[in-house]
């Protein structure tokens, strides 16, 4: 019998994150995951314990990710999936009321988070010949509404970044460009209001979303993708 799959995700304590993790342990995959709530990965190591794996981990913050990655490599081996969902939005309004702060906060957790999470674990994968990075981007990484452009910014980015580290990896390791589609989450609440309702809760989309993750492999390699 062939060992479990391995999927490392960020984010995972919360909105897509949690509702990816419940679905791939449900297809029989070992996950390791990441959050910033200390009382959060508390409460998954109880839920999913071992081999399952959760740590405390700010993406922002180098030495974070670094220890994250290398207890994952360490206990796990190369991940088989790695999924860059961690992301924040802006509050909305006109670019020229984000406060430089606020601006930084959102390019240091939707890009160099997502880098640092590649730096750490792709040359792993590459070794091992085998797997597939998912950047999440957005619709709003392929087109763009008013009082969202530092989040816009980012995930433009992010395709831009899967693109490219795409030729980079020639296939050896697939990367890929996520667009997880509209999902009723804490996020889009914050653009949308209660007009997020309208769409499918994280959990429903995980069950379409998941499956569709699991088959990506090297023939998806440089794609910008739509979740179903």
């Amino acid at each position: 019998m062939s060992d479990p799959k391995k999927v490392v995700i960020t984010g995972v304590s919360r909105g897509l994150g949690r509702a990816m993790l419940s679905e791939f342990v449900a297809q029989g995959w070992t996950v390791a995951g990441c959050c910033r709530s200390a009382d959060a990965v508390e409460t998954l190591r109880k839920a999913y314990p071992a081999p399952h794996f959760f740590y405390q981990t700010d993406v922002t913050k180098e030495e974070n990710v670094a220890a994250f990655c290398n207890e994952v490599l360490a206990t796990q081996g190369a991940p088989d999936l790695l999924v860059n969902n961690a992301a924040i939005i802006n509050a909305n309004k006109p670019l020229w009321e984000v406060t430089a702060q606020e601006f930084s906060d959102v390019i240091d957790v939707n890009i160099k988070g997502v880098a640092s999470m590649i730096r750490y674990l792709v040359p792993a994968m590459l070794k091992a010949k085998r797997g597939v990075v998912v950047n999440f981007s957005s619709g709003w990484g392929r087109s763009t509404s008013p009082e969202v452009a530092p989040y816009c910014a980012t995930k433009y980015a992010i395709e831009g970044l899967s693109q490219a580290m795409s030729q980079e990896t020639e296939g050896k390791v697939a990367v890929v460009a996520l667009n997880p589609g509209i999902i009723d989450t804490d996020m889009l609440r914050s653009s949308f209001g209660e007009g997020a309702g309208a769409y499918p809760s994280a959990e429903q989309w995980a069950k379409r979303a998941v499956p569709f993750l699991i088959k990506l492999g090297a023939k998806d390699n440089g794609k910008a993708l739509t979740a179903p």
